[in-house]
Parts: structure tokens; C-alpha cells; sequence
């Protein structure tokens, strides 16, 4: 079995040894990094592989997965001239988080923990759960007070216990990191656990792929705790280090209007949060993140890129939500937030790829949801 990296905190450089079970800096008690940097295999080697994101191995610090439900290789369909969709909802658990959760669920089922714990507003404690059923793993999920009825019982029909947190999300994260703490605890975290941004790096490795060796002009990605926006970084970079790709592209972040933290230090040319930002209601709720923990993280990502950040009201979600609907997508409200950035040209012509990330079966249509 190939041994396992180590991890690191890109704060303050303390290192984690692989194997361990301790789930943040043991100093500043932030999040980790993974020690490897993979080189990806050319574009012609990857003829004949699994029709999975385990197609692209040599960039994976999990090999040889025993767990997989066939995630990953989602459709790339045109929305309009120059803009495409990455339906990312036609994942087993119906949501792009099933990219990260089969590697933490991989490196669970390695590590032995007598416990497994996450926390999520829905999507990524729904894969969480889904993965551990399959591997066999007790799984806990904590999700605040509010989340959606559905994804409350897709995580329950799973098999995981279900902790209802009265708060909100980021209530919810500190019961969670509590319990975490116990012995014999594998924290199941999509923001601390860098095994989860490797896993969702996937989404650009099958862009690159999907276009024939290139790279769009721009990606769009939603932004709450930046797992998909600091995945795809990772992959841009590996992909542009090995040479395959010349161009980089720049990376896109969208925020909901109502919970826009890093879209607010963005405007103020800063290089972390700035202030306090109020909790408004949001049809986006898979991103009302007010406290991104990776913020300097994505902030100087999407900067390095040539990018920028763009919030959406939440009459943008709901009339992308039934323009998507009407074009056959039926997509969940956090889900269509790219498409409510750039549908009406703020991409100035330059060609992007958008995200999918969560199916309509999660959330119902936003518009009934707020007559609710």
C-alpha cells in the first residue's frame, strides 16, 4: 500500500505525520495541507482507464479505492455560446461533494477510527454518510437547525446518526470540532481535511480532459468554505507544472449577496476577512459561509488567477434556478448561483465553464421554498 503524505499548516508550517487522527495545526488549530505534489499522466495515457475521477491516479494520495460508487466523469453540456455546464448533481449522492467525501472515506477506512464525524448544512454530510455505508464506517453527522428536509433524510436513510444543531452553520461546526476531539474520532471535514480539496481537484482534471487538453478562459465556481474553488487552483497548478496545459484560467468565485465575506475583503483589496458579516436568509444556503476559515487561502487563489469575485441577489438565484429548470436541469438553489453570476455578461465574452454542484430533488424549487 503506497504510504500515506503528510500534512502541514500553511499558517505557521507545523507538520502532521500521515496516519494521525489529529484533525488541525496542534499550534494555531487551523486548517491543513497535504505535503504531495503530484505530476498528472498526459492526455493520450488516460485511453481505456475507469470511467471514474480515479481515472487520474497518479494525482490522488489515495490509490486503489475500495469504496467508490463511480463518482466523477459528469457531462460538460452548452448553456450558451461560450458558456458550458459541468453537471456535477449526476453524482451518486447528487452533489460535486462526493468528490472529497470517497477520499476521506478512503482514508478512514485506512486509519480505523471507531467513530466518524462530520458537519455540513446538507450536501457534504450527505456524502459523508453515503461513502461510510458503503465502507462499512459508524458515521455522525452534524447539520444546523433549517437544513433542508431532504437532505435530512438522504443522510438518515445512509445509516448515520443525525445531530440537529440549534444555530446556525457556523454553531453547528463548533459542536462539531468539539466531539471531534474525543479519542478514536476521525473528523470527516470538508474544510480542515486537505484529503477533501484533492478529491474535489478532480472537477478540473475532467475539464481538462472533457475539452481535449485545454483549459476554459474562465471557471466559475460558488464560493462558501472554497472546497471547489482551492481544488481547482490545485489542479490548475499541477496541470500548468507538468506542462500540459500553457494558459492558466482564471478562477471566478461567487458569493450569495446575502453572505459574501470574501466578496467584501475582495472589494477592499484585502488579504484576509475584514469585519463582521451579518447572517442574512439565503436561497444559497450550501454557501452562507460568514467565517471561511481557508479566506487568505482563496483570497490570494482567485487573485494569483486574474480572477475575481461576483455575488448573486436572491431574485438572480431563483430566476437562474427556473431558466435552468426550463433549459431541463433541475438544480438545487445553492446549485445555480454561477449561472445567476454570468448569465446576463458579466464574463465579457471570454469562454467558462459553470458548475452544477447539487440536484433539485435536495431543496425544491427556490421560488416555492420562500412561499413556504
Amino acid at each position: 500500500m503506497t504510504p500515506l503524505p503528510d500534512c502541514f499548516c500553511p499558517t505557521d508550517g507545523t507538520r502532521v505525520p500521515a496516519g494521525s487522527l489529529a484533525w488541525c495545526c496542534p499550534v494555531c488549530r487551523g486548517p491543513l495541507d497535504l505535503d504531495f505534489a503530484p505530476t498528472p499522466a498526459p492526455l493520450t495515457s488516460l485511453t481505456g482507464r475507469v470511467n471514474s475521477l480515479w481515472r487520474y491516479a497518479e494525482c490522488l494520495p489515495l490509490a486503489a479505492p475500495t469504496v467508490s460508487l463511480g463518482e466523477g466523469r459528469t457531462p460538460l453540456v452548452p448553456l450558451r455560446e461560450g458558456v458550458s455546464a459541468k453537471l456535477d448533481f449526476l453524482m451518486p449522492t447528487l452533489s460535486f461533494k462526493d468528490r472529497g467525501a470517497v477520499l476521506l472515506a478512503e482514508l478512514a477506512l485506512r486509519l480505523g477510527p471507531r467513530q466518524v464525524l462530520a458537519d455540513s448544512s446538507g450536501n457534504a454530510g450527505t456524502a459523508v454518510a453515503a461513502y461510510c455505508a458503503r465502507a462499512g464506517l459508524p458515521c455522525t453527522v452534524y447539520v444546523p437547525e433549517g437544513t433542508s428536509a431532504k437532505k435530512l433524510e438522504q443522510i438518515e436513510a445512509h445509516g448515520a446518526r443525525l445531530r440537529v444543531v440549534e444555530g446556525d452553520r457556523e454553531a453547528t461546526a463548533r459542536a462539531a470540532r468539539e466531539a471531534a476531539d474525543e479519542d478514536g474520532v476521525f473528523y470527516a471535514s470538508h474544510v480542515f481535511n486537505p484529503y477533501f480539496l484533492h478529491g474535489t481537484k478532480t472537477y478540473v482534471h475532467e475539464l481538462w480532459e472533457d475539452l481535449g487538453g485545454r483549459l476554459p478562459e474562465v471557471v466559475v465556481v460558488p464560493v462558501g468554505n472554497g472546497t471547489l474553488l482551492l481544488g481547482a487552483a490545485l489542479a490548475v497548478a499541477e496541470l500548468h507544472a507538468a506542462g500540459l496545459i500553457d494558459r492558466r484560467p482564471a478562477l471566478y468565485a461567487v458569493q450569495s449577496a446575502a453572505v459574501a465575506p470574501l466578496a467584501r475583503a475582495w472589494s477592499e483589496g484585502a488579504d484576509d476577512l475584514v469585519g463582521v458579516t451579518p447572517v442574512a436568509p439565503t436561497f444559497a444556503e450550501g454557501i452562507a459561509i460568514p467565517h471561511p476559515l481557508r479566506a487568505r487561502q482563496i483570497l490570494r487563489a482567485v487573485r494569483a488567477s486574474g480572477g475575481t469575485f461576483l455575488t448573486v441577489t436572491e431574485d438572480q438565484i431563483r430566476h437562474a434556478q427556473t431558466d435552468l429548470a426550463g433549459r431541463g436541469l433541475y438544480v438545487e438553489s445553492t446549485g445555480v448561483a454561477c449561472w445567476a453570476a454570468v448569465r446576463e455578461g458579466a464574463l465579457g465574452g471570454r469562454e467558462a465553464v459553470v458548475p452544477l454542484c447539487g440536484a433539485g430533488v435536495k431543496t425544491g424549487m427556490a421560488r416555492a421554498w420562500s412561499q413556504a
